[in-house]
């Protein structure tokens, strides 16, 4: 899939998953191709992990049937957000998980990853989960004329 220019200095990809586990790496390798097209590489191994346990949570808690999964992958000038959106009404919560507990270190990777997170209702059904990773300035580019171009910071 083509990102989908919505203006010079923001790009949107969007593609929908089954709720199924083999998805997480599915929807992780539309990540590395869309930071790829983007200039930003190096965001890769955050932007992937914290990709990794927002796709892992709906898969296992959003289990709505008939219903997929979809990522909506951003990148705005300054920093590249990442959406997972499901059907599940249930909102996730950052807790400390005992040490011995083999699950649920997810949100506590995202939290100390993102420069921000949350969740937001959507209008019909469901919610989005979504983080955000600012781009170094080092790292920062724009779209000038369809051609990639580092921005002098």
């Amino acid at each position: 899939m083509k990102p989908e220019l919505t203006s010079p200095d923001e790009r949107t990809v969007v593609k929908r998953w089954a709720r199924h586990p083999r998805s997480v790496a599915l929807a992780r390798g539309e990540l590395r191709k869309s930071l790829a097209s983007w200039g930003l590489p190096a965001m890769e191994e955050v932007a992937l992990l914290v990709l990794s346990e927002l796709m892992t949570n709906a898969v296992r808690h959003a289990r709505v049937l008939g219903r997929q999964i979809e990522t909506r992958y951003l990148y705005q000038g300054g920093s590249v957000r990442i959406e997972v959106h499901d059907a599940g009404d249930l909102h996730p919560k950052l807790r400390t998980p005992p040490l011995e507990a083999v699950h649920g270190r997810g949100l506590v990777l995202v939290e100390a990853l993102a420069d921000q997170w949350g969740v937001t209702p959507r209008a019909v059904v469901g919610k989005a989960v979504w983080a955000v990773l600012a781009i170094p300035d080092g790292e920062r580019i724009s779209m000038v004329s369809g051609e990639l171009e580092e921005r002098q910071s």
